[in-house]
């Protein structure tokens, strides 16, 4: 069932080997522009959308164990407020940069109101490798860079997640650190915490939980059967290890995974029970197989579904020719750049945006969000009740746009969020 992979005369231009990859930021202005081209909307509204409302970047001295004294640079791009308090993870990534930030608080804005939650867009991190640092020395930094944005975050203004290098219990530094300054607990400046400091249950495990159920969708809706479906699944974190092993539970054969080493292919599935994951055995999966094949290859195995859950910018021009894959869902943030994104347009290879699916993340916060302020934790199966019920909604409205207006499923993702968030724009107005 996979798609033709001849030459289809793309007209994309060629870009030179020396060249940057396109950023977050240039990649989500791009969208931006696409989307409003599809929609009567004030312009103004447009040319407002493509810079964020702030951006604030901080030092973060951090005293390491033998006694010496390392500064970080850390960033906060808040994108847009219209719809409710910033929303938006923090990473600690020695590739975090300022326009990363900027690009990828867009894209939460856009997930946000995809999903519809009263929340707007931001994202944050600091530069470090935290394979670097001690367990102390992550607190510590975690701390200071609480202390560091503490003027402009808040459960009203600006709510923190974990991303790349940072968890639950990075969370709880951050929140402890938060409320130990403003003289009370306050759980809900953060959100992704463990349930005992005021977490929601199924928050981890949310984001692939939502890739899978918008893939079963999508599956549904192009006539294939869950049963006969082949599925490759690259990067086996929390996203792509909950993606693959609910999708394996329902039917799907798993036919790749991936790590950072390599990618093990096995075309009459593999069991996802018996491979750990990456949190639960970190660059363990290709200890569990004798023959592996270079992650670049899992990308065009000849599949029903790939699903690229590990970094952004994997499916570029220069292989988005050779994707088989019939379906691309998008697990991880940004994996299909503009260019490559054209090419599988024109082959008539869809792809399924990361603004939906793989918003189960912030879905699941938002929860957790609602669960914090009225003090009244929800038990497990409420929580995936409830975000079943959001997916489905969300992938209702965009599937309506779909149909309706003949464009893409990106293009209709962003239909969906563009349109909610200028009207809330036009109904408040410019103040002056």
């Amino acid at each position: 069932m996979s798609s033709e992979t001849a030459e289809t005369g793309t007209t994309t231009p060629e870009r030179d080997e020396d060249e940057e990859p396109e950023s977050a930021l240039q990649t989500a202005r791009r969208q931006l522009s696409r989307a409003a081209a599809h929609l009567d909307i004030d312009s103004n509204v447009v040319e407002r959308l493509k810079h964020p409302a702030g951006v604030h970047r901080v030092a973060v001295p951090l005293e390491r164990d033998d006694g010496s004294l390392d500064v970080f640079t850390g960033y906060r791009a808040q994108h847009d407020s219209v719809r409710g308090p910033f929303k938006g993870g923090l990473r600690f990534h020695p590739g975090v940069t300022e326009d990363e930030c900027i690009g990828l608080g867009m894209w939460m804005t856009w997930k946000c109101a995809v999903m519809d939650l009263p929340f707007g867009g931001a994202k944050g991190g600091v530069v470090v490798d935290p394979k670097s640092l001690s367990e102390g020395e992550k607190e510590r930094l975690t701390r200071r860079f609480a202390q560091e944005l503490r003027d402009v975050i808040g459960p009203k203004r600006d709510i923190p997640a974990p991303d790349m290098g940072t968890d639950a219990q990075t969370m709880s530094w951050f929140m402890d650190a938060y409320s130990m300054q403003e003289g009370e607990t306050i759980p809900g400046v953060v959100t992704g915490k463990p349930p005992v400091v005021g977490g929601s249950y199924g928050r981890e495990e949310a984001p692939g939980r939502s890739v899978a159920i918008v893939t079963r969708e999508a599956i549904d809706y192009y006539d294939m059967e869950i049963d006969d479906v082949t599925v490759a699944v690259q990067g086996f974190g929390s996203v792509g290890a909950n993606a693959a092993r609910l999708l394996d539970d329902w039917g799907a054969d798993i036919v790749a995974i991936s790590d950072v080493n390599g990618a093990v292919y096995d075309p009459d599935g593999i069991d996802t029970r018996d491979v750990p994951t990456h949190e639960e055995e970190p660059e363990a999966v290709t200890k569990y197989a004798d023959d592996l094949i270079p992650n670049e290859e899992l990308l065009e195995l000849d599949v029903d579904v790939l699903i690229p859950a590990a970094v952004g910018n994997v499916i570029t021009e220069d292989n988005a020719g050779d994707v088989q894959a019939d379906l691309v869902v998008e697990g991880a943030n940004g994996p299909t750049t503009f260019a490559a994104d054209s090419i599988l347009e024109e082959r008539g290879v869809p792809v399924i945006p990361d603004i939906l699916a793989n918003a189960g993340g912030v879905t699941v916060s938002y929860f957790e969000w609602l669960q914090d302020i009225n003090r009244r934790s929800w038990s497990l199966e409420r929580v995936n009740e409830e975000l079943e019920s959001e997916m489905l909604d969300a992938w209702a409205a965009v599937r309506a746009e779909v149909e309706e207006r003949d464009v893409t499923w990106r293009d209709a993702a962003y239909v969906v969020a563009l349109s909610r968030i200028a009207e809330s724009h036009e109904k408040r107005g410019l103040w002056p």
